[in-house]
């Protein structure tokens, strides 16, 4: 009888909870019940909260419970109680920093009540040395809860202390003294407060009342108020013990406060890089292009033409260390460092936090008003000059159009690869003959090749030095005229001729063949001599036919051969491979800023009253040219049996001949007209208002800075290509994800050691272990520090360590 109560009992049972029409699923093992005025969330079959609707308390515990305990997640709690996430996050943080009772206040923190119970228990355990998981367990909570605790309380694991790090007055043997970012001058003391502040004592502490210190997240280039933004420190000259200085005296490379504070009062002009072993630092890869960019002498060359950019926590060395960085990963414009992290790009720099948009923003700003761009450039080209030897021995000149698509009247220039004339600015760039960029300016409002090669020459010439030099151009530089001054000033010159010329008989041509640079060319080829300027001016013409088209080219080059001449010609087109690389992966187009600046009022310009006037009169040369060979087409056709005679023809066409009698007395006025017209009148007559164009200052400088990391990027490309069989269509795409690549930084007292994450492939991370061998050959420093970099790829079967505690 027992038996069949009980089985009566079992069977009055209710159905699972999944199946009532009152639960609501909240994921594949919690569910939500509701009946009437009484709610309960079951977990697995078991009840773990209950609560009325009149309690609210016990309802923000039980979704606290369900996120804390692992067991659903923040959108799926959110989703089913009928509030948002950020209600969620809320409650989770109240129960976290008061219990119970934060569940069941109002809006707004009580005052008077201390804060961080729990969040206070999870980092005396992990200071303790606890893992993540023996707290979870010990507090009855998930490991992403533990994390998320300790990353709101700030917390770090303790790094190694790092005092070999900061640069020390004596320097270890084979170590160059001069290593320094800053002044010669060696580095003062510390100030007498902290020198004297006692163990453990806060680093932010002054003994200057009158001078606060700065909260950790206050921008690192804030100066003192009145400190003059423009100021700079001699390297020639000794710095006097007040001076700023590059050396370090923080221990925590992920803590720099006292540096930050020693910026703050104006004793510091440059973070010393500080760097922390660490596993996994993304894109750490980019440290790869260190030892060319420094190889560059960007930095040293900048301390000569900058010296400082007044007392800063991002100084000069690192603020042009991020712009490189940046180019080389790929991130385009400033506000693209809102889509990083800036504490792991902060890791790559040896900082504890990478400078932000503002603060880049407003370095470009200081750069630009102290000036030098043009400077940099020249400085950097000579290097590189230097660096190449007498390989230099080719020069390529071209103009890059940047079109302008904002409100201001800027003048027009010819956009090749659109096919129209729109507002735009002219950049002329010179590459050597591998494509890499050499030197960029910034033509006047739009001056054309044939205007802006003597000027441009003048500074290839202080460049390169005395030796002879080939200038290979387009048929915009075509001028007879130039070419004769150029050649007497010890230039060659290399360019397509322009205008209608004679065709070459097709017999006088012979092919050509050989090997150029590693490649074999084929060329069907005519040689010969032509005469310009009546005579004056004797040059070599080597035309090339192809499909039945002719391709002259002019040069003054007799020893080379026809083959070579016209291979160099053809090769032009690299620079325009160029071009369009920047554009697209390094967006050389993008407009800096929108600063703008007076403009030449008395600069020449083209008359449009002359163009509209010389418009009309070729219109009226089209119409008389159409009716001419209308009465020309109606007397060949004339029917002598009804108009024998030239009079009845002419009386049966009077109308059409009195139009060409119209016409050519309109055209005669034209002409007249057009005479009387300037074809050329000033600027400021053309132009209602100032007359302005856009600042250059800026855009110069990034775009020097850009062709420093195109030329880094290119010398460890040329480094890679003997490993890579793929090199010439995917030796860059590989350096690309080399630079994005994550890698283990080890700090030893003498070395930084870079090991970079294994690549897709077997045989990409073998030729990046290539690259790695070649750059440990050069044993570079990293700028700013002792540090001898050294990289190695890591074994693709060898496990990484655990990060987690």
């Amino acid at each position: 009888m027992a038996d069949t109560e009980n089985r009566a009992e079992q069977r009055e049972l209710p159905l699972p909870v999944t199946s009532a029409a009152s639960a609501i699923v909240i994921n594949d093992r919690c569910v939500l019940r509701v009946e009437q005025e009484q709610s309960v969330v079951v977990v697995a079959g078991v009840v773990v909260a209950h609560f009325t609707k009149d309690d609210p308390m016990e309802r923000a515990y039980a979704m606290v419970s369900l996120v804390e305990r692992g067991w659903a997640d923040q959108n799926d709690v959110a989703r089913v109680f009928g509030v948002s996430t950020r209600t969620v996050r809320r409650c989770e943080r109240r129960y976290e920093d008061e219990g119970m009772a934060g569940l069941g206040r109002g809006p707004g923190y009580p005052s008077g009540r201390p804060r961080g119970r729990s969040g206070e228990r999870v980092r005396r355990l992990k200071d303790m040395g606890q893992s993540n998981r023996v707290i979870a367990h010990g507090l009855g909570i998930s490991e992403k809860a533990v994390r998320k605790r300790l990353r709101r309380l700030g917390w770090k694991p303790p790094a190694p202390e790092q005092k070999a790090l900061p640069l020390a007055a004596t320097a270890p043997a084979g170590a160059d003294p001069n290593l320094s970012a800053s002044s010669n001058a060696p580095p003062p003391e510390p100030p007498e407060p902290a020198s004297a502040a006692p163990a453990g004592a806060d680093p932010n502490l002054s003994a200057s009342s009158s001078t606060p210190a700065p909260e950790p997240s206050e921008p690192a280039s804030s100066a003192p108020a009145g400190a003059d933004p423009n100021l700079s420190a001699s390297s020639s000259t000794p710095a006097p013990a007040s001076a700023a200085t590059t050396r370090s005296f923080d221990t925590d490379p992920m803590d720099r406060r006292f540096d930050r504070f020693l910026a703050h009062v104006g004793l510091l002009d440059d973070a010393a890089p500080l760097f922390a072993s660490a596993l996994r630092v993304p894109n750490a890869g980019v440290l790869l292009a260190v030892p060319s960019l420094v190889a560059s002498g960007v930095l040293d060359v900048a301390d000569q033409v900058y010296g400082s950019i007044g007392p800063a926590f991002y100084g000069l060395r690192t603020t042009l260390l991020t712009l490189l960085f940046m180019a080389l990963w790929r991130i385009k414009r400033p506000e693209g460092l809102k889509e990083q992290p800036p504490h792991e790009l902060g890791r790559v720099l040896g900082l504890d936090r990478a400078p932000e948009v503002k603060t880049v923003r407003r370095k470009l700003t200081r750069l630009s008003r102290i000036g030098g761009a043009e400077r940099l450039g020249r400085l950097v080209a000579e290097r590189r000059v230097a660096s190449l030897g007498q390989t230099l021995g080719l020069l390529y000149i071209d103009g890059h159009v940047r079109v302008y698509h904002g409100k201001r009247t800027l003048p027009k220039a010819h956009v090749t690869r659109l096919r129209i004339s729109m507002p735009a600015t002219t950049d002329y760039w010179v590459n050597d003959q591998r494509g890499d960029p050499l030197l960029v300016v910034t033509a006047e409002a739009n001056a054309g090749l044939t205007k802006v090669l003597p000027a441009l020459l003048e500074d290839v010439r202080g460049i390169v030095g005395e030796r002879r030099v080939t200038i290979v151009f387009d048929r915009g530089g075509w001028s007879p005229k130039l070419f004769q001054k150029l050649i007497a000033q010890g230039f060659d010159i290399l360019t397509y001729r322009k205008g209608r010329v004679p065709p070459i008989p097709e017999a006088a041509f012979t092919e050509h063949k050989g090997e150029i640079d590693g490649r074999s060319v084929s060329y069907q080829l005519a040689d010969q001599e032509v005469s310009l300027l009546k005579g004056k001016l004797v040059l070599r013409q080597v035309t090339r036919l192809s499909n039945g088209h002719q391709t002259h080219v002019i040069t003054s080059r007799t020893d080379l051969s026809a083959l070579e001449v016209a291979y160099r010609m053809f090769d032009r087109w690299r620079q325009e491979n160029f071009f369009k690389y920047m554009r697209e992966e390094l967006l050389l187009d993008a407009l800096v800023d929108y600063q703008i600046e007076p403009d030449d009022p008395a600069r020449d310009v083209p008359n449009p009253a002359w163009a509209a006037l010389d418009a009309e009169r070729r219109a009226a040369r089209a119409e008389i040219s159409r009716l001419q060979a209308e009465y020309g087409e109606a007397a060949l056709h004339n029917p002598e049996q009804q108009r024998p005679s030239m009079r009845g023809f002419k009386i049966a066409h009077a109308a059409m001949s009195k139009k060409i009698h119209e016409q050519q007395r309109r055209l005669l006025e034209l002409e007249q007209k057009r005479a009387a017209v300037p074809r050329r009148i000033p600027v400021g007559q053309r132009t209602a208002g100032e007359v302005i164009k856009l600042s250059t200052e800026r855009k110069h400088l990034t775009n020097v800075l850009k062709m420093i990391a195109y030329q880094a990027e290119s010398d460890l490309f040329r480094a890679v290509a003997p490993h890579y069989k793929r090199a010439e269509d995917e030796g860059r795409t590989l350096l690309h994800a080399a630079f994005a690549s994550s890698a283990d930084l080890e700090v030893t007292p003498t070395e930084l050691r870079v090991t970079l994450a294994p690549q897709s492939s077997a045989h990409r991370s073998k030729a990046i272990a290539a690259l790695c061998d070649a750059l440990n050959a050069t044993a570079t420093t990293f700028p700013g520090t002792l540090l001898v970099v050294r990289y190695a790829v890591a074994d693709p079967g060898q496990a990484a360590p655990p990060t987690g505690g």
